[in-house]
């Protein structure tokens, strides 16, 4: 499986000639979302949801469908009936080929007063886990996590005993648009050298094999 990074929390994974994406957000390329066979969303924030770019790429690939929480479906699957998909956690399901298991219900708190939506997260044919903006742990192995590395839900403490207790044997960064080039060597400094497990940063549009 050949995973691509784009910008901040959208990754495209690809195998035998299909294309999963998953958060194509308003903080990623315009064109995250383009050519995609099956689309997954974890929640409804604009840097993991934009309902354009969904939009623009359902219309152009009608065979092309979409996997998400009631939030984000409920938006869309008038004007694509058949085509949008609402999961929650426990839910198995195929997307273009994948195989797919749904993992956590709650986004990460922000802050007390700010009220807790939705938030799951997939796992991808049992080793590729996107956790969306919350640290869930699942219930199965984690080959490679992507991992949210930056949030203002989260501190970086937090990060490093994610990955200790998911063990995965490697850890992408993902979630990192709000990070400086001064900043992303230390993250990576501490994530790499605390968590216990291979990390990984790659530049967006670059990829690897998973």
């Amino acid at each position: 499986m050949k995973l691509t990074k784009k910008s901040h929390a959208c990754v495209r994974l690809e195998k035998n000639g299909r294309t999963l994406v998953l958060d194509p957000g308003g903080f990623s390329e315009e064109d995250a979302a383009a050519g995609a066979d099956a689309i997954l969303v974890t929640h409804e924030h604009a840097d993991h949801f934009d309902e354009g770019r969904l939009r623009a790429a359902l219309d152009a690939n009608p065979a092309a469908e979409l996997w998400t929480l009631a939030a984000v479906a409920d938006q869309l699957s008038a004007a694509f009936p058949g085509r949008v998909h609402t999961v929650g956690h426990g839910d198995t399901f195929t997307a273009a080929g994948f195989d797919v298991q749904v993992h956590g219900e709650l986004h990460a708190v922000i802050h007390p007063d700010i009220p807790r939506i939705t938030n799951v997260g997939y796992l991808v044919d049992g080793a590729v886990f996107h956790p969306g903006d919350a640290l869930t742990v699942p219930d199965h192995p984690v080959d490679t996590l992507l991992l949210p590395v930056m949030a203002p839900w989260s501190k970086l403490s937090e990060v490093v005993d994610y990955v200790r207790e998911v063990k995965p044997q490697r850890a992408y960064d993902i979630h990192d648009s709000l990070l400086t080039d001064l900043a992303l060597p230390i993250y990576g400094r501490l994530v790499g050298g605390l968590g216990g497990s291979e990390h990984v940063r790659l530049a967006p549009g670059s990829s690897a094999e998973v």
